[in-house]
Parts: structure tokens; C-alpha cells; sequence
């Protein structure tokens, strides 16, 4: 497996970061921070990059997609990681068009897929109903409605990632016939303004696009339920792996930043009329913080190439490279902030700033103990 990118891979990578530290600095995040911005982000920006076919990405050259493949992909979440770009791009692609690809029939696919890459719509998923990430615990029931010609829908959904805003919601729900006898799980395509439908703002350390949703027999047409797929829980697994992936791409780039800038820290604050990184006890530190960053760089490679090869170890990959990211958001980021010393825990230096993402990122889809349990379950320990 090569962990190398190809040319175009990388070119892909490169403009990001360079549109990214122009145009998406730490200093936007913080007016939108300030602003309290409904969205969680930029639509203006979002345009820019829909019109630098970042959606299109992944998606294959029948629905207008580039193809050019998730490590290429996982390069641009490592710069949205670097400037703590807020972009509806793992909600609307990787979550939500993964799902229409791999569960959707060709009309759906047809008719919600080039919008996501052309930008006219975004959807959002509706997974998590408690506090913590666990995606088989759904209590949101479908049944049939009283023509059988359709669905209604009642539940609610906690932290919907970009879901204020969003034309369309998949939504996960446990599926009843008419006995009431559980049938698995289903996904659903509910219009977000339908009668019904509430979403409520939910108000997170980083700030960004979280919501509540509330669904209150709410009706769903025949067509709007997707079923292509045999095993629809696997299908939501693979969605939810790629996404796992891309957020610890995220999160790597996210660290490499403050690892970096940490660094420079101690080669510029003097302290006994040296510098304090030449200190062997902060030395260590470092070289121990760097070591656990190439570990993770490599799982999220790993990871990536998985998507495209589709390599059977791919749920074990993307638990590896969670688990890990996860695991070191915190720990890199609480040395990053000891090692800055009282500047690291004032709310106008960056570093707070990326600490409250790293946060968030760290519990997103799963955070370490979710995942070692199930790397574990999947190796059947």
C-alpha cells in the first residue's frame, strides 16, 4: 500500500493550503466566532470552494465529480485543519454523498447528488441521539403511514454537524412494520422545511454549525426512503468510516499547526538568559509529541489509500486513525498549552482557539474509547 500521493493528489492539496491561509485564516474563524454566525461558516467562501471543485472531489465522473480520491480529499481536510477552516464539506460530501452513493438508487442519486457538487443544496445527516457517539443506539422510529404509501417519522437528533441551514436531512431511524416488530435500521431524505421538522441551533466549544432536530410525524413519500443497498447499517458504516478518516485528517493538520508553532515558541522565549527549548526536559516533550504525530500520519495515509483500494480492513483502519487522533488532540493540545505557559490560556491567542476545535474533533463520530472497543470487537477480542 503506498501512502504517497499522486500528482494531482497533491496539487489538490497544495491549492488548499494556499487558498486556505489566504482566504480562511484563524482571524475569519474568530469573527464568526464573535459574530455568533448562524451557518457555523462563510457562505461566500463555501462558494469559492465549490467552485474550486472540492465537492466534487471524491465523486465519481457520472455525477459530475473529479474522482481524484480520498487522499487527495484527506490533503484538503489537513489544511481545513491548519486554519481551523469551518466548511459544511464532511456533512454535505463525505457523510451525506457517501450515503446517496452507497444506499441511494440511480434516480436518487440523480436527483440529490449534483447539487451537493455543484453547491445548490447541502444536506446534513441526522445520526446521534444522546451525548456520546453511538450510532446502533436509535430510538427515532419510521412506520408506515395509514395509506401504506409511505413513512412517518418521530424522534429527535442530537449535534447534527451543519444542520442549521441545511436543505436536506438523511436521517437514521429504526424501522417498524405493522405490528410494531423491528425491522433495522432505514434512512430517510427529510426536506428540512417541511412541516414537521425543527431544528434548534446547538451551541459547541468551537463554535460552529451544530443543531437539534426534532422530527414530529413528520411524512415521508415511498421515494425518499434509501434502500438500494442489501445491508443498510453497512452502508451507514462506510459513510461513517470515511467521515472518522476525514476528521482525523483534520485533527492531524489541526496538531501539526500548534506543534509547529509551539516549537517556535521555545526557540523564541528566553528564560535564564537562553532559550527554554534548550531545555532537555521541554526537548523531550517535543520529540516524544512529534513521534505520535508521524504514527498518526501514517494511519491517516493508511486510512485514505483504504477508501480508494477498498481494503477489507478499512472499519479497522479508520478506528486505528480516530482512536489515535482522538487520543492525541488531547494530549498534544494540553502540552501545547502548558508549554506557551499563561499566553496559552487566553482566549485572544490562537492556540485557545484550536484547543476548542481539538475538543470537538476528539469526540466527533467517536471519540478514542469508542474506537479502541470497537477495533477490538472487530478483531473479535
Amino acid at each position: 500500500m503506498s501512502f504517497l500521493l499522486n500528482d494531482e493528489q497533491r496539487q489538490l492539496g497544495d491549492s488548499a493550503t494556499e487558498f486556505l491561509n489566504a482566504q480562511s485564516p484563524i482571524s475569519l474563524q474568530r469573527r464568526l466566532r464573535d459574530e455568533r454566525a448562524t451557518l457555523g461558516f462563510e457562505p461566500a467562501l463555501w462558494q469559492q470552494v465549490v467552485e474550486l471543485g472540492w465537492p466534487a472531489a471524491v465523486f465519481p465522473e457520472a455525477y459530475d465529480g473529479l474522482g481524484v480520491g480520498y487522499p487527495g480529499l484527506g490533503a484538503v481536510f489537513e489544511a481545513m485543519g491548519r486554519t481551523l477552516a469551518a466548511l459544511p464539506l464532511l456533512s454535505s460530501v463525505v457523510l451525506c454523498g457517501e450515503l446517496l452513493l452507497a444506499a441511494g438508487s440511480e434516480a436518487q442519486r440523480q436527483r440529490w447528488l449534483p447539487g451537493l457538487v455543484d453547491g445548490q443544496q447541502r444536506l446534513a445527516l441526522g445520526l446521534d441521539e444522546q451525548g456520546r457517539h453511538h450510532p446502533e443506539r436509535i430510538k427515532t422510529r419510521a412506520r408506515r403511514n395509514a395509506q401504506g404509501n409511505g413513512w412517518v417519522l418521530d424522534g429527535e437528533k442530537w449535534f447534527v454537524i451543519d444542520g442549521i441551514g441545511a436543505s436536506w436531512l438523511i436521517v437514521v431511524a429504526k424501522v417498524l412494520d405493522a405490528q410494531g416488530a423491528d425491522e433495522g435500521i432505514g434512512l430517510f431524505m427529510v426536506e428540512a422545511a417541511q412541516t414537521g421538522v425543527t431544528l434548534q441551533p446547538t451551541l459547541l466549544a468551537d463554535s460552529r454549525n451544530h443543531a437539534r432536530l426534532t422530527l414530529t410525524n413528520v411524512e415521508v413519500a415511498d421515494d425518499q426512503r434509501l434502500s438500494a443497498a442489501l445491508d443498510t447499517a453497512q452502508a451507514l458504516d462506510g459513510a461513517l468510516d470515511r467521515a472518522r478518516i476525514c476528521l482525523a485528517a483534520e485533527g492531524l493538520g489541526l496538531m501539526r499547526e500548534a506543534f509547529e508553532r509551539t516549537n517556535a515558541y521555545l526557540k523564541e522565549r528566553v528564560q535564564f538568559d537562553v532559550p527554554i527549548g534548550s531545555f532537555q526536559a521541554l526537548q523531550h516533550r517535543m520529540a516524544r509529541l512529534y513521534t505520535e504525530l508521524e504514527m498518526l500520519q501514517s494511519c491517516v495515509r493508511a486510512a485514505l489509500s483504504a477508501i480508494d483500494t477498498q481494503d477489507a480492513e478499512l472499519a479497522l483502519l479508520a478506528s486505528l486513525a480516530k482512536a489515535r487522533a482522538s487520543d492525541l488532540c488531547e494530549k498534544l493540545m494540553n502540552e501545547a498549552v502548558q508549554l506557551h505557559g499563561g499566553i496559552g490560556v487566553t482566549d485572544e491567542f490562537d492556540l485557545g482557539l484550536m484547543v476548542k476545535r481539538a475538543r470537538v474533533l476528539q469526540h466527533s463520530l467517536g471519540d478514542g474509547v469508542f474506537h479502541r472497543d470497537r477495533y477490538a470487537r472487530l478483531k473479535g477480542f
